[in-house]
């Protein structure tokens, strides 16, 4: 089978297009004929080794955290599935192998695919879904009547967030590039701003706000300007380094660090299909390309979230 691999750590130039030996199941597990995988910033970042000793990953690695595909074999003691079903997962952070034509993964990590979108889409949503999700349910607990500002809210996992928290009954104000205004817009956010002006503080964008989430790469300096946009009792949640808190205004903070879980990837399944929530797509691009798709990103051109379409 056909797969992109590297066997060190370093720039884009360590992928290779490779043919590699078809995997085999083992007890827990199925093998996934590939429809698509997509790519993450993290994806990045694992292959210059730089979360080498944070996440240690055997050599060589075939990327793609994302895998969305058909059942093609079942290892032994897998229930619930039968060779034929259209998934989603997410793999493991320390694990990995979307970029490739058939993929190896724990049976507990799959979801059934939605059924409202083409597989080949649904492989946007697991990463980027799970992230959003830990940062508006399970961190920030998102609640009918918040006021919730979402700084990054263009990208991938902040559209997700805007939606998750829209649909929890929040009032949400967004904050990106005017590119991104009129879809925001769209999804129901009370205010689009393009940017934010840290300094000015919350006043000039209707804050202060009782939650804040974070998904803008910011100096240590700059992340400590978040906390006072948050209101007393209130939370930042930030997936873009840690911001400090206010424990004499009862403000908290926390990190997002995504992984995976098969019940609430389900969820979002059940949002999509529900139409409560839209997968935003920048580009789709064939697997030979990947090694350039990480080019792009290495150089601030991917114009945003991308699929790679495998079969």
């Amino acid at each position: 089978m056909k797969a992109i691999r590297y066997h060190e750590f370093g720039s884009t130039d360590v992928l290779r297009h490779e043919e590699v030996e078809r995997p085999v199941p083992g007890a827990g597990q199925v093998l996934v004929k590939v429809a698509a995988t997509s790519f993450n910033p993290v994806d990045d970042h694992i292959r210059l080794g730089v979360l080498a000793e944070m996440i240690p990953t055997a050599l060589p690695i075939t990327p793609g955290l994302d895998v969305a595909g058909i059942v093609a074999e079942l290892g032994d003691g897998v229930n619930g599935l039968q060779i034929g079903d259209p998934i989603i997962a997410m793999f493991p952070l320390d694990e990995h192998g979307g970029a490739a034509e058939y993929a190896i993964i724990a049976a507990d990590l799959v979801t059934a695919a939605p059924r409202s979108i083409t597989l080949t889409d649904a492989a946007s949503l697991p990463l980027t879904g799970l992230a959003a999700r830990q940062a508006a349910v399970e961190l920030a607990g998102i609640r009918a009547g918040q006021t919730v500002l979402v700084h990054g809210a263009g990208g991938a996992v902040g559209s997700l967030v805007v939606q998750l928290a829209l649909d929890a009954g929040a009032k949400v104000t967004a904050v990106d590039g005017g590119q991104h205004a009129d879809r925001l817009s769209g999804y129901g956010a009370e205010k689009v701003v393009d940017r934010l002006d840290l300094d000015a503080g919350p006043a000039a964008v209707g804050g202060p706000f009782d939650v804040v989430v974070n998904h803008v790469r910011l100096a240590p300096e700059d992340l400590a300007k978040l906390t006072p946009y948050v209101a007393d009792g209130g939370i930042v949640v930030s997936s873009a380094g840690p911001v400090p808190a206010d424990e004499a205004r009862s403000v908290r903070t926390a990190g997002v660090w995504v992984g995976p879980d098969a019940s609430h990837l389900a969820d979002l399944v059940s949002r999509v299909d529900n139409g409560l929530l839209k997968l935003h797509i920048a580009d789709r691009r064939p697997l030979e390309e990947l090694p350039a798709v990480h080019r792009d990103a290495s150089n601030g051109k991917l114009l945003g979230k991308t699929v790679i379409v495998v079969a």
